[in-house]
């Protein structure tokens, strides 16, 4: 279900990155921000936190897991 959850939320993250709606806006933010800018300073924020989510909660193990045991030890190759 986490998983779900999460890939959900990346879409709804892509859709998200097409701000259309403050395009025109002439609004500030703390009198020199634009608001647009604000919205993707927010917009990255929630993309880092979603990114590390994705990476903590929905990475696939079992696939480093292999390449790990194919790999020969670091101990064979120094020759030690």
């Amino acid at each position: 279900m986490k998983k779900r959850f999460l890939y959900f939320a990346l879409f709804v993250m892509a859709a998200l990155h097409q701000d259309f709606w403050y395009w025109r806006d002439p609004s500030l933010v703390f009198g020199f921000l634009p608001v647009g800018l604000v919205y993707h300073a927010g917009y990255t924020l929630a993309a880092a936190l979603l990114m590390w989510l994705l990476a903590r909660h929905a990475w696939p193990a079992h696939l480093e897991a292999e390449v790990s045991s194919s790999l020969p030890s670091r101990r064979n190759q120094s020759g030690n």
